[in-house]
């Protein structure tokens, strides 16, 4: 059994934490870590724990500001510099039964990172080195902490780009976007990251070292990598990760068009990827999403829905797709607008605006799902109306960003203003959580698409997985016997103690 959310008065000491919150490890065990990694790399004191307590989950934001705790504080903090250190920290945590989180950038946003039995914090920023760029085999080795942005830029001044670009970008590592099956903002043309992994370097729960070389396919057994593709750091701790990477395109062709309705702008994304064609963006916003991130000339009086699109790659192929994607568009009765809200979408891209929201007492939530194209139109209508029925001040908005040919993902904001009652509010946004999800579920699509599942996702994971869930957890039985890996999450058992924030959902 795990215990229910503390839901005592947050202080700015450790005492005001209470016997839910673990103290730091005692002295004779932290002792034998610091011989691993070094007095330098070994943070134990109140501040560095709470540093590490917490990733981006909204959940534990809003708990925070009104003053209630719901997380544990990890034991300890460790930053090991290399294999053979995590290696020997993994053995140790093994027969002191010890469990371990592997935190690379704390930016997502599910709880995939939230200590909930006072684990240890293995911190893996001091595994760095400079990636190594393949450009005969068009691919980049790099260490799975490695800096999104920074790949990025200097792939860029080598005259490639890895074609994942996020909206977390220059605050995630290559190994968080990995272990959360990431998306980035040019998927429809890219693909997700498990369409880029070529191979990675993983350690196993007591240590074991797994290597999966990169190469062109295989046909030896099952897929071991989609084992640690999206396990989120409960089956392996990624340390190494071969990506593909692309030449910089020659042209990029922009074109922002307006369509009458949602049905024809969903129908024209479909017929563009069923056309083969891929274009690098591909953003198509609901009416209350199109008037906000519309440039304030653009006219959507009429044409309402507004959609962003990009063609890359070398001038005649790009200005083909870019020609025939107009072409689908005009068809739905799009009508074409000036460039500027495109303009302004690639300054902004990388941003978030929920801290400024958060900071005036109101809440953000985003939730992505991915459906089939006959699902998508029914999800959108069956969710929107639900947020409305449960409170009429709370802000709906979509907008579809990664497109294939089967289906789209489908990424929800929700906003809730400061209605002067935060038990009230705190009530709503879990009821926000279930809504989406039942109704995702209810129609056959899938709860996520690029967020991961974390430990917020924990109670729809079994019904979404329709028996997988049995796999998994056979697996995570057999190579980690000890429940050492990150427990409690991704559906799971926590370890007995667990302090976990979805224990308030049931």
């Amino acid at each position: 059994m795990t215990k229910q959310i503390v839901n005592s008065k947050a202080g700015d000491d450790e005492a005001s934490h209470g016997k839910n919150f673990p103290a730091p490890l005692d002295m004779k065990t932290l002792k034998k870590f610091t011989d691993i990694v070094g007095e330098d790399s070994v943070f134990d004191s109140y501040e560095d724990r709470l540093k590490f307590s917490r990733d981006r989950l909204p959940f534990t934001t809003f708990h925070l500001r009104a003053g209630t705790v719901t997380e544990a504080l990890p034991s300890a903090v460790l930053k090991p510099r290399t294999e053979d250190e995590l290696i020997n920290v993994l053995a140790l945590a093994n027969k002191s039964n010890i469990a371990v989180i592997a935190y690379g950038a704390g930016s997502g946003v599910l709880g995939g990172a939230l200590p909930v039995c006072g684990e240890i914090i293995i911190n893996l920023e001091n595994f760095l080195g400079l990636p190594k760029i393949d450009q005969e085999n068009r691919m980049v080795t790099v260490s799975s902490a490695f800096n999104g942005g920074e790949l990025e830029k200097l792939l860029n001044e080598e005259g490639y780009t890895c074609g994942h670009h996020p909206q977390s970008l220059h605050i995630s590592t290559v190994g968080g976007w990995v272990a959360c099956r990431g998306a980035g903002q040019m998927s429809s043309r890219y693909g997700k990251i498990e369409d880029m992994v070529l191979g990675v370097r993983a350690l196993l729960p007591e240590g074991k070292v797994v290597d999966i070389k990169p190469v062109s396919r295989r046909s030896v057994g099952p897929g071991i990598l989609d084992f640690l593709i999206g396990s989120e750091g409960t089956i392996g701790i990624l340390t190494q990760v071969t990506l593909k990477i692309w030449k910089l395109p020659e042209v990029r062709l922009p074109a922002v068009v307006a369509f009458p309705s949602l049905t024809a702008g969903l129908t024209a994304m479909r017929e563009i990827m069923q056309a083969d064609l891929r274009p690098s963006v591909a953003r198509l916003y609901d009416a209350q999403e199109s008037k906000e991130k519309a440039h304030k000339n653009d006219d959507l009086s009429v044409n309402s829905i507004m959609c962003i699109l990009e063609f890359v790659g070398s001038k005649k192929l790009a200005n083909t797709e870019f020609e025939l994607g107009l072409e689908i568009c005009a068809r739905h009765g799009a009508i074409k607008l000036s460039d500027q809200s495109y303009e302004k979408w690639q300054k902004v891209r990388f941003e978030s605006y929920s801290a400024e929201f958060i900071a005036k007492g109101g809440y953000v939530e985003t939730i992505e799902i991915t459906g089939l194209w006959t699902k998508i139109p029914v999800l959108y209508e069956e969710i929107k109306s639900k947020i409305n029925e449960l409170d009429e001040r709370i802000y709906f908005g979509a907008h579809w960003s990664h497109i294939y040919s089967e289906g789209s993902c489908q990424y929800m904001t929700f906003r809730i203003p400061n209605i002067g009652d935060e038990d009230l509010a705190l009530k709503l946004h879990l009821e926000i959580w279930k809504i989406t999800q039942t109704i995702t579920l209810k129609h056959a699509a899938s709860i996520a698409h690029h967020h991961g599942a974390g430990v917020f996702r924990n109670p729809w994971i079994e019904e979404e997985l329709g028996g997988g869930l049995e796999i998994i957890k056979a697996t995570k039985r057999g190579l980690d016997p000890n429940n050492i890996l990150n427990p409690g999450k991704l559906g799971l058992p926590a370890r007995p103690g667990s302090v976990l924030p979805t224990d308030s959902m049931t």
